[in-house]
Order: structure tokens, then sequence, then C-alpha cells
């Protein structure tokens, strides 16, 4: 079992809310890190799990059912299926916090949705803290070497299989359930076909800015249907938009979002890639190894940075740009390469948005200056760096 480095985390926020929710996609660890706190925890646990009709029964009554669990950490899993829980969720916290239980009384677990989301924040405001929870990152790896974990993914069960044909098998039928069933559970009624479809076009223009009624035009749908979509996929935490940074400047801007597939296994799966061979000679190593990092040092960012990309005329460009407030800035470039060369596009950007921090990351293990103001790092430096940043 890979400890998380997010049970700290989420263990501090139990000690400081009376509930906290866990939110990600299914598989990527949520009911272990769970159980881990839970372990760790001051107080007995209860787990209840809503896919289980035994625990939705003991939730009848549910009023009375929860009333009788005092002094327990409460676990729910899978909570969007209940969410008339949350009403009454409040009452209970609110009761236990008068008789003395501030802090720690509720671990909720549930797919990244919407709904969940705003229902949660509406019914629980005050009472609640949230944490994402992303597929594995580099550091909770044990290796110095991430091509395993970039050719299969974060997915425990998907990086920990015996072999990547293994490996790939599992997350094949991972974006079958998906597909087939996660999502149709959800509402949204959406040929599986259209939405792989979709999903795989995606994977082909990882890290870019993608022409809508282009995809539109060959899927057989509208503009507005394609939104749809990307929201959808955002909210399940598949795929994630970065940013353009926009700012008053002379240079004429980007100004759309780009779009990647979160994990890198299922980028890799979408475009039947197996084995490390296969990705070496895709047209998308590149890109698929640019948008691994950046959602690696996204996995440990904290609270309040603004993570953007740039892109200006004239070829200047900086992959990731990491803004906290207005007095720093970190510029990152990743190359997939063991000997890299920053261009002058990087440098010009730099200079077009005062970057105060500049790094190059790159396939390599050891840690050098490039220039003066220019660390090459390798991809377990900069996460190490970018955890412990305190500007």
């Amino acid at each position: 079992m890979i400890e998380r480095e997010a049970q700290i985390i989420v263990t501090e926020q139990l000690h400081r809310s009376p509930a906290v929710a866990i939110l990600g996609p299914r598989q990527v660890g949520k009911t272990t890190l769970a159980k881990q706190v839970a372990a760790s925890w001051d107080s007995d646990s209860l787990y209840i799990d809503l896919e289980r009709p035994s625990d939705v029964a003991r939730l009848r009554d549910a009023e009375l059912f929860l009333q009788e669990q005092t002094h327990k950490l409460i676990i729910i899993d899978e909570i969007q299926r209940k969410p008339d829980l949350f009403q009454l969720l409040r009452s209970v916290i609110d009761e236990r916090k008068a008789n003395g239980e501030k802090c720690g009384q509720f671990l909720l677990l549930g797919s990244a949705a919407i709904e969940l989301v705003q229902g949660v924040s509406e019914t629980l405001a005050g009472r609640i803290a949230f944490f994402d929870l992303g597929p594995l990152n580099i550091l909770e790896t044990t290796s110095n070497n991430s091509e395993k974990l970039w050719l299969r993914g974060g997915f425990p069960d998907s990086f920990l299989a015996s072999n990547d044909r293994d490996s790939f098998e599992w997350r094949e039928s991972f974006i079958i359930s998906y597909l087939e069933k996660d999502i149709p559970a959800l509402g949204p009624r959406i040929p599986s076909e259209t939405l792989r479809l979709f999903w795989t076009m995606l994977a082909h223009n990882q890290g870019q800015i993608i022409n809508k009624s282009q995809i539109a035009s060959s899927l057989g749908v509208s503009v507005t249907t394609i939104t749809r979509y990307l929201d959808l996929l955002v909210d399940l935490m598949l795929i994630r938009p970065l940013r353009p940074w926009s700012g008053n400047i002379k240079k004429r801007l980007v100004k759309s979002p780009k779009y990647f597939v979160r994990d890198s296994g299922l980028v890799h799966s979408l475009l039947n890639i197996v084995t490390n061979n296969d990705l070496a000679g895709h047209p998308i190593a590149g890109k698929s190894w640019e948008t691994f990092i950046i959602e690696n040092i996204l996995s440990v960012l904290k609270k309040g940075v603004v993570p953007l990309f740039y892109e200006a005329t004239g070829a200047a460009e900086i992959d990731l740009v990491l803004e906290y407030g207005s007095q720093r800035r970190v510029g990152i470039e990743i190359k997939r390469s063991l000997s890299p060369k920053i261009n002058k596009g990087f440098f010009s950007a730099c200079k077009d948005i005062n970057i105060t921090d500049k790094f190059l990351v790159y396939a390599g293990t050891e840690n050098y200056k490039y220039a003066k103001d220019i660390e090459v790092v390798s991809p377990r430096r900069i996460l190490e760096i970018i955890k412990n940043f305190n500007p």
C-alpha cells in the first residue's frame, strides 16, 4: 500500500473542521486514504458505503442512526448518491458541536460533481473543508525514475500492476466503466462511443488549445454540446483546463485555455500506447511528458497560487507560470530531453511578465545551473521545490 502525502493534509483539516470532503475520480484511492486517516484518528470510526445496499438500509432512519454514533468519525463513501443527507448532516454537526465535538465528525467521499460540491458548500457552509485527491505523484513513488509513472499514470491499481500490459488492461476497463456506468449514473445521457471519441480527440490534442468547432463537426454535434462534454470531464477531474496569463502588456496574447487529460496513463490508453517503446516513438510523447510534469507540479501546489501558461506573438512562451500574488512569479519550462536547451521565446516571455524564479525541468536526474538565474532540475526536484516554496 502506498502512503499518500494527502493523509497529513486531510488529518490536519479534520482537526480544524467538523467535516472534510475528499473529492476525486473513481479508483484514485479516496477510500484507502480515508481508512488510513481513520486508523490514525484519536476516536473510533464508522465506514458507510452508499453503494452497498446493506449500508443504505442502515440509513433508512438516518437521523436516528447518526445521532447514535456519538464521538465517532463517520466516513460516508459515494456521498453524491444521497444528496438529501446534506441538510441532516448540518443538524447533526451543530448538535454534536453543542455537545463539545467541534472537529473531526464526518469524512465525506465522492466523485467530483458540480451538484455535490454546490450542495455540500451551500448546506454545510462554514462546517466543511474540501480536498481534491488526484492520482499518485512522483513524490509518492519510491524511485527517482519517473518513466513508469509517466507511462502507466497515477491511479494506484494501474501503477502497481505486475506489468505494462496488465496496467493497460486496467485502464481500458476504467475508461469503459466510466463511459458505460459512472457517467450515466450521474444523469447525462451521452452515447458512450461519442464520449470516448471526444475523450480520445482531447488526448490527441493533449495540452493544446482546442478548436471546438472542428471537433463538433467531426462528431456531428453542436459547439454547445462540446462545451458540455468539456465541463463534464473537468467536473469529474478527468481533464484540466489551464488558463492563459493575461495582463496589460503591449504584446498580443493567447486568450483561450489549453486542455489536457490529467492522468498520463489514460492519455496513453486512449491512444493505444502500451509500452515505453510505443510511447517513445509516438507524436504525443513531448506533449504527454509536458502535461505529466505540469499535473505533478499542480498536485503539490499550495492554495492561493494561480497556475497559468504564457503565450504571445513572436514565439514568447512559458509552459507553466505560477503566480504567488503580484510580487512573485515562477516560470517553468519543460523539455523531454537529457540535454535540454532553452529557446529565445522563454527569455523574452520572462522579461514580458517579470518572472522572478526560472526553472527548466528535464528528463534527467541531476540538478545543475543552466545560467545564473535558471536552474535545471529533475521531475522529483521541481516537486520538492514547489511544495516547499515560500515567496
